[in-house]
């Protein structure tokens, strides 16, 4: 009776827990209609951010990883006209993936795409993933914007080492935001593009985040008066003191203001998180509103030459909302969500310093940003620069405890030798695939291609004997 009266009481505890709707932890110190503590996705319990990347010629550029150590139910929409994604098909509602280890928000364009691999070998480590046989199968979509040969060398890229060193940073608190990670090479209309964060809380404690890499063929800037678009979706001053810029700034003589970047090849990637539990195709309809948000924040949007695809990850634990059956809580949630990635846009050029010829919003608009309140120390964030000696060591640790090809003998797989009297003694057999079958016999003496050739001469001499026979019979008959 005692154990049956127990058993009740954790089911009903499960039950309430359920009801809730809401995992771990809440963040600290959240007050309902405000930003999270540290206004970043990182303020969504369950998120993690890694970024890495490098600002030194020839390279500008870097990777984001946006981590959940719980596998989490995850959807994407891609809205643009020329993506380099990967590993979204799995993320359709109609598929049987459970949910992501990672999404990867980088440079280097499809190049970069293999950063996500270091992702991979990172959380395999961890043993973290979808258990397949006796190891995991880590989920680790991704997408990149096209920043090749902005610090100088088209081929200075990202590899999967960049992955590794992204997700080994990966820390909760504070987002580091502006020229770092994926956003490292972005541009947004003819000004500095770059990485930038949001959060919000909702009146239940559901909290909602995003991150943003900005690198759009269109501005961020109303061409009116030359005011950040996502300025006006402000919440509790977190621009700063920033303005709309005088005049002189806005049209001097010979300047028309900003323009887009086209015919250039760009993209705006981004991820929405929340700790609402969501189905899957909750989460794919949550990434196809925050849509919405970028749209409220650059002009024009999704074009021919953007890639722009948004992640949508839910870390909650429960009975998970459904579209046909919770849509007054999505709808506030997804609002949330477009309204959170707007002012991650905002933040994003913000904090872009000028490199090079793509001069940063606060320095082509000066009056805007002339009373402009630093960014506190507590939401600064880090990321580290990638150096020759971080990535030496990122790339063995990947390939750290991989098979040679071939295999080996404990295996039960071929070998090869590597002596130099095996080297001189090669043929044309040892650049077949490893599975290439060796006539040897299995003991080493020689007898099964000799068993073989007898069979072979004997069948060779029936068949004559055969052919002898029939033309006989036929020249007795005629």
């Amino acid at each position: 009776m005692a154990s049956r009266s127990a058993a009740l009481l954790a089911g009903a505890l499960m039950f309430s827990v359920g009801a809730v709707g809401v995992s771990g932890p809440a963040a600290a110190a959240d007050t309902p209609g405000q930003p999270g503590k540290y206004n970043a996705i990182t303020d969504v319990p369950g998120i993690q951010i890694g970024q890495v990347q490098s600002t030194q010629a020839p390279y500008l550029t870097g990777s984001t990883v946006v981590y959940t150590p719980r596998m989490s139910v995850t959807g994407v929409d891609q809205a643009g006209g020329a993506p380099a994604t990967k590993e979204t098909d799995l993320l359709d509602p109609l598929n049987s993936n459970p949910g992501v280890n990672a999404v990867m928000l980088g440079g280097s364009s499809m190049y970069g795409l293999s950063a996500a691999d270091g992702v991979i070998r990172w959380l395999e480590e961890r043993g973290e993933g979808v258990r397949v046989g006796g190891g995991v199968a880590p989920i680790v979509p991704a997408a990149d914007i096209f920043d090749l040969g902005r610090g100088g060398n088209i081929r200075a890229r990202t590899s999967p080492a960049w992955g590794w060193l992204a997700a080994e940073n990966a820390h909760s608190g504070a987002v580091a935001q502006g020229v770092v990670g994926g956003g490292t090479g972005a541009r947004s209309g003819g000004l500095k593009g770059g990485v930038g964060t949001a959060s919000m809380v909702l009146d239940n404690g559901i909290v909602v985040g995003a991150i943003v890499v900005v690198n759009s063929v269109g501005s961020p800037v109303d061409s009116r008066d030359c005011s950040l678009l996502a300025a006006r979706y402000e919440v509790a001053g977190e621009f700063r003191g920033l303005q709309t810029p005088k005049k002189q700034d806005c049209n001097p003589p010979g300047n028309s203001g900003a323009k887009a970047d086209e015919p250039s090849m760009n993209t705006t990637i981004a991820v929405v998180a929340t700790n609402a539990p969501l189905e899957k195709a909750a989460a794919a309809r949550m990434a196809s509103n925050a849509q919405d948000g970028l749209a409220r924040a650059i002009n024009p949007i999704h074009t021919l030459s953007d890639g722009d695809t948004v992640f949508a990850i839910s870390t909650g634990q429960g009975t998970p909302l459904r579209v046909n059956a919770d849509g007054g809580q999505l709808n506030r949630i997804f609002n949330a969500a477009a309204d959170t990635l707007t002012r991650a846009v905002g933040h994003a050029i913000l904090n872009a310093n000028t490199v090079g010829t793509a001069r940063s919003y606060c320095d082509r608009y000066p009056s805007a940003c002339k009373n402009l309140a630093p960014l506190p120390d507590d939401k600064q964030g880090k990321a580290p620069e990638v150096t020759a000696q971080s990535l030496a060591t990122a790339t063995a640790k990947i390939s750290d405890g991989t098979p040679p090809v071939g295999g080996s003998a404990a295996d039960g797989q071929a070998t090869q030798s590597n002596s130099p009297e095996s080297g001189a003694k090669q043929t044309d057999e040892s650049r077949q695939p490893v599975s290439f079958n060796s006539t040897g016999s299995p003991d080493g003496n020689g007898s099964t291609p000799l068993l073989v050739n007898g069979l072979l001469a004997l069948v060779g001499f029936v068949g004559l004997a055969g052919a002898l026979l029939i033309r006989r019979r036929a020249a007795a008959r005629s």
